[in-house]
């Protein structure tokens, strides 16, 4: 899901030559006008999910534009209507208004007026059914958070994950700080036949230079002071898996431990004569390159191609832009859960980060954002939109309404051009700019490999 700009306008009045008129003036400013010589036919097209306002006359015959404000509240309260209406009839509008109109305007009126007050409307009308979409994705539970959406990159990952669930084969997770590698790797853990195993994550930026063996081994006293022999964290992976969690700041002990694990499959506690065989599916995953880690010299080398099996990438949230409303929405649900109340409802400021922001902290920032907003915080503008100024960020607002529009026409250029009123080539140098791939947005792409 994402947030979509609307445009549509159910044009309402028996005065053919006016409704003609107003409705060409209208698509002139770049609305999507569809109109209506009566009330009853509107009513026919005109439901709760409706993407757009209604623009009404007051006068008409049969059903007048009262009656029609009366009905179409009963279909959704939400769903703003304008009336027009003549200067003798000013009382009646403000009637209307008190049972459920957004505004009204007096004949004769500028254009300039009406556009203005629609946009507003049609503003409104978004907030509302993004409410509503947002409500909706936050009690759909399937999956986990960090997976979740409909994006290439996310898809992509999903089927890797599913083709490597039970490969007997190292892979080593890459990506940037809370892109959800962890999430990956239980992923990868819970889709396969060891699921019922355990999984252990050892956090390796957290190892200490010291006491590692017992840690890690197993062997030594038991903090407890049983009698019992203590196992390590390793052990404890034992027919399930063993996720190395940013390896790359481990300390060299550590690797040099965890070396011979990799190789040999098999751990010597501590205070323990023969070794103990393991059965371990392992997992890592890095901060940042590998390779790159490994010429700084903070990943050790040999390590480093031991565990270079399989690399799988964690896309960042820049490269899944499409995703970005799905996941808020989710995790804003989880986040009120925890406080035991309803979702609130998202503004217009909201709306505006979720579009523009890179969130360089990726879904860990998401995440404490709608923590943030869950509580009734209201956080502090993003310094990445603030720092964009006027034209990065019309750009960034001209990239999604035309992303949105390749979605919801599959790819179909023909199609994509009506709907933004820009002629081919337009399109085509935009989408150039901004790396958006037709054929990518069409149903029936062939596989889609996540692995690199």
């Amino acid at each position: 899901m994402s947030f979509r700009t609307l445009t549509r306008i159910a044009l309402v009045d028996d005065d053919d030559a006016f409704r003609t008129a107003l409705a060409e003036r209208l698509s002139l400013d770049g609305l999507s006008v569809t109109p209506f010589a009566s009330a009853e036919l509107a009513l026919k097209t005109v439901t709760a999910r409706f993407e757009g306002v209604v623009v009404t006359d007051l006068r008409m015959p049969g059903m007048d534009g009262r009656q029609l404000v009366e009905r179409l509240n009963s279909v959704d309260p939400d769903l703003p209507v304008v009336i027009m209406t003549g200067h003798g009839d000013i009382a009646e509008a403000v009637e209307a208004m008190k049972r459920g109109a957004y505004d009204f305007l007096a004949k004769p009126f500028a254009p300039e007026r009406l556009v203005e007050t629609l946009r507003r409307a049609l503003e409104k009308r978004a907030l509302v059914l993004d409410n509503r979409r947002l409500a909706a994705l936050a009690a759909d539970d399937e999956g986990t958070i960090p997976l979740s959406g409909s994006s290439r990159a996310v898809e992509s990952l999903r089927a890797a994950i599913q083709r490597l669930a039970d490969a007997q084969v190292d892979v080593l997770i890459e990506g940037e700080t809370g892109a959800g590698k962890e999430a990956v790797a239980r992923a990868i853990h819970n889709a396969g036949r060891r699921r019922l195993r355990p999984f252990v994550a050892v956090a390796c930026a957290a190892l200490p230079d010291t006491g590692l063996e017992p840690l890690l081994m197993g062997g030594g006293a038991d903090p407890s002071g049983f009698s019992r022999r203590r196992e390590g964290q390793i052990e404890q992976s034992h027919q399930g898996t063993l996720f190395l969690d940013e390896i790359d700041l481990a300390p060299h002990a550590a690797q040099r431990l965890l070396l011979r694990v990799l190789e040999e499959r098999e751990v010597l506690p501590v205070g323990a004569v023969e070794p103990h065989a393991l059965d371990l599916r392992i997992l890592a995953s890095t901060k940042g390159d590998p390779v790159e880690a490994v010429a700084r010299g903070d990943l050790r080398e040999d390590l480093y191609y031991r565990l270079n099996v399989i690399r799988l990438r964690t896309p960042p949230l820049r490269e899944r832009r499409e995703d970005i409303h799905l996941l808020f929405a989710r995790f804003l649900g989880r986040a009120s859960d925890r406080l035991g109340r309803e979702p609130p409802l998202i503004d217009q400021a909201i709306r505006r980060r979720l579009l523009e922001d890179d969130w360089p902290g990726n879904l860990r920032e998401l995440a404490n954002y709608a923590s943030q907003i869950a509580i009734g915080l209201t956080p502090l503008p993003s310094a990445t939109v603030s720092e964009k100024g006027l034209s990065q960020s019309v750009l960034a607002y001209e990239a999604e309404l035309i992303r949105e529009s390749l979605t919801r026409h599959r790819g179909d250029i023909r199609q994509v051009t009506a709907d933004l009123k820009i002629p081919r080539k337009t399109l085509y140098d935009k989408m150039a700019r901004h790396g958006l791939i037709p054929a990518l947005h069409r149903e029936g792409q062939g596989e889609r490999d996540g692995i690199p």
